[in-house]
């Protein structure tokens, strides 16, 4: 029969030890110490427990409690054993003697003394003394069956006699030497680590004891400032999780981590290649030694079980987890997710083809370990992780809670190890379920379950329900859009098209603010952007006003040249081109003059409309000095020399400049360019006609408020089928919101009193 499982725990007050499944009681025997407890811990064989006191430390037998041994060692901050529970280590606070020298806190003590001095516990020796400034890495490294141990100082790692601590067995000299790893296998091989320095990358290295001329085995690499040296339990493979202090990426505060695997007898050594991106959680070896698993990746993390040859054999679904943990028969595995997660555990039964046995619910949970008998999980919040809901949870691997204890800062809880190899499982080990504990019971009653599991959110419209007509488009049934309170009677009443403009009664028409076609001017016409002409009037720069200049400059100069050869004067040459606009243009540079004949250019800035001539003032009127002749941009123009369109634009500008409506008479091309002093003859197909334009606002006329009556109707229509539609809900509605319902009839009966008959 199996022994019985037991874990032990430290709190503020003192020491516990209870034994595990299925009793939970309280080890027998044992006479729970009071006061103040720095440390505590079990041997690796499982026989010794220990505390530390701030007098002395004392060692009892784990299986009934009874002391074995008093060590006079005060203020001892950190406890260790030595693999077969021979020799105990102690580490103490630095401190100096009185001659100012470093005192030698790291002491090794016999568990049981078979010294002559041994009946007297508090008259002890040590059997070794060292001075250990760094807590970090403070105990000795042993091989597994005791007959080596070592310790790391400046360049080089010194190899002891277990039972002879007083002098140095062998040395490992290694140029910067940080840490260093003894395999835990029959073969007794060390692992050394040297980071980068001096532009040299850094490495891993494995020594065979004891020869160290040369390695067994060793890995170069680059992104490595401090690693974890992972042996597995046969000493046979060796895995390297390096990680430096910054992340020259900018990706993560932690920096970069990178995974090696090397083989102690130097036959594989490989970068792990992974193929998500982010940081590598964790990594643990199956006590089988033939396989391990990784945890990595941004989450969801991505969580796969490699084989001893670094192939992938497995991966499991991503989730947020960041741990991973074997089972000591390595049957069962266990990815988690704690810290800043939410602390679920998932259990996957390696033998039955990865199958999923349940998810646990481990909130805020900092410790989490397999019990010996690889049928129970141990689960405990500490402090000072964190200081509330301390407490430890034993949970059936199956996914029940068994046991709950909740105590005061916790600082420590760890079960007890079992001598020798884990005893196999039976086929399948939780055919018979026990009762959980009182414990447990209590705590599942005060535990508030969700009455409704919380899934994810689904819209109305995949609920399997109606959706309201407040939401359903006017084509599909819905209510009509309204926009600014005001409904439509136009085609486009549900907003997906160009709504009505609103108009103020009384008041002048708002200015048309909707986009125009390229070269179109508001309220018609073509816009001269740029040339200070048309309805976009813009100022001249004074850039284009000086050009302007020098253009009527050159052309006065033509002009008089051209009159001086004609007999004629410079001002009536002038006027004679003026009068010409369709037949004759003019040109920036006089050269180009004679290939422009027939051809309009396009207008500049400084361009000056000729005068329109009213009916019956074509004796008087005079073109002005330097005016310039009308030039067209549009091109159909520039090539058929369109009249008709002339004709409107000189009507249009003339109405603009108030002057009177009329008939204007175009010079054709070819004719004479006097004007004539009579009037034309009035023709009916020329006058403007008598256009009457009645406003909607108009006074007098009822359309508007009849419309405007229909509207608020028709707004009282729709507001009552929305009370409809919320009472046939099973909405409780207001009294007036009833009476609002009962007046439908009256409402329609107003409409079609008025005419409406949608």
């Amino acid at each position: 029969m199996a022994a019985t499982t037991q874990f032990a725990y430290r709190t503020l007050k003192g020491v516990g030890i209870v034994n595990g499944p299925p009793s939970y009681e309280p080890l027998e025997g044992f006479t729970r110490p009071e006061g103040n407890i720095r440390c505590c811990m079990y041997s690796s064989c499982g026989r010794y427990f220990a505390w530390a006191t701030t007098e002395e430390v004392k060692i009892i037998d784990a299986s009934n409690g009874s002391v074995i041994s008093h060590l006079p060692a005060e203020n001892v901050y950190e406890l260790g054993f030595s693999p077969l529970g021979t020799y105990v280590i102690t580490w103490q606070r630095p401190s100096k003697d009185e001659a100012g020298d470093a005192t030698k806190n790291l002491k090794v003590w016999r568990v049981i003394d078979e010294s002559p001095a041994g009946g007297n516990d508090m008259g002890k020796q040590t059997v070794g003394k060292f001075v250990q400034k760094n807590q970090t890495g403070w105990n000795l490294r042993y091989t597994f069956d005791e007959k080596f141990c070592a310790r790391v100082v400046t360049n080089e790692v010194q190899i002891y006699e277990s039972h002879d601590l007083t002098k140095v067995w062998n040395k490992l000299r290694v140029e910067g030497v940080s840490d260093f790893a003894v395999s835990p296998g029959e073969n007794h091989s060390i692992a050394v680590f040297v980071p980068e320095r001096k532009g040299l990358p850094a490495s891993v290295r494995v020594y065979n004891v004891p020869q160290f001329d040369t390695p067994a085995s060793q890995k170069n690499f680059f992104k490595g400032d401090k690693v974890q040296l992972k042996w597995n339990d046969n000493g046979t493979s060796l895995i390297v999780l390096a990680q430096t202090e910054v992340d020259k990426t900018g990706k993560s505060y932690y920096g970069e981590t990178t995974m090696y695997l090397l083989s102690a007898n130097g036959g594989f050594d490989s970068r792990i290649d992974l193929d998500k991106e982010g940081p590598i959680h964790d990594v643990s070896w199956s006590p089988k030694s033939n396989s391990f698993a990784v945890v990595y990746g941004y989450m969801p993390a991505k969580t796969v079980i490699f084989n001893a040859k670094a192939q992938p054999t497995h991966t499991f679904p991503l989730a947020p987890r960041n741990t991973v943990c074997f089972s000591p028969q390595g049957r069962f595995v266990l990815v988690a997710g704690f810290g800043n997660l939410a602390g679920q555990m998932d259990i996957y039964d390696l033998e039955k083809d990865y199958s999923k046995l349940c998810t646990i619910e481990a909130s805020n949970a900092s410790v989490c370990e397999w019990s010996p008998d690889g049928k129970h999980i141990l689960t405990a919040t500490t402090s000072p992780r964190l200081r509330v809901d301390n407490g430890i949870r034993i949970w059936r691997a199956s996914g029940g809670l068994m046991y709950n204890e909740d105590l005061n800062e916790l600082y420590h809880v760890c079960w007890r190890p079992e001598q020798g190899s884990a005893a196999p499982l039976e086929e399948n080990p939780f055919s018979s379920v026990p009762a959980p504990h009182a414990s447990a019971l209590k705590y599942l009653e005060s535990v508030k379950t969700p009455s409704k599991p919380a899934g994810a959110y689904r819209p109305p419209g995949a609920r399997g329900q109606v959706t309201p007509l407040a939401f359903k488009r006017e084509d599909e049934g819905g209510a009509a859009y309204v926009r600014d309170g005001i409904s439509s009677f136009a085609s486009y009443v549900n907003g997906f098209g160009k709504s009505k403009s609103r108009v103020v009664p009384g008041a002048e028409a708002a200015e048309d603010k909707s986009p125009l076609p390229p070269g179109a001017a508001p309220g018609g016409g073509v816009s001269l952007t740029g040339t200070g002409e048309g309805i976009d009037s813009e100022p001249l720069s004074k850039a284009a006003k000086k050009n302007a200049k020098k253009r009527e400059a050159k052309k006065a100069a033509a002009a008089a040249a051209a009159a001086a050869a004609n007999g004629e004067s410079a001002p009536a040459k002038l006027a004679a081109d003026t009068a010409e606009p369709t037949r004759k243009n003019t040109s920036r540079s006089p050269d180009r003059g004679a290939h422009t004949t027939g051809r309009e250019r396009s207008r500049s800035k400084g361009y000056m409309p000729a005068p329109v001539v009213p009916p019956g003032f074509e004796a008087s009127a005079t073109p002005p000095q330097g005016a310039k002749a009308e030039r067209s941009r549009s091109g159909n123009r520039r090539q058929r020399g369109d009249t008709s369109t002339s004709v409107i634009s000189q009507r249009s500008s003339s109405q603009q400049n108030g002057m009177p409506k009329g008939p204007i008479t175009i010079q054709q091309r070819g004719t004479p360019s006097r004007l004539s002093t009579t009037p034309p003859p009035a023709t009916s197909g020329a006058e403007t006609p008598d256009l009457q334009i009645t406003s909607p606002t108009t006074p007098g006329s009822g359309g508007h408020l009849q419309e405007k009556k229909v509207r608020g109707l028709l707004k009282k229509v729709r507001a009552i089928e929305d009370l409809k539609m919320r009472l046939a809900g099973g909405e409780k509605l207001e009294d007036t919101q009833m009476k609002k319902i009962h007046s439908e009839d009256s409402v329609r009966n107003e409409l079609h009193a008025l005419g409406y008959t949608g």
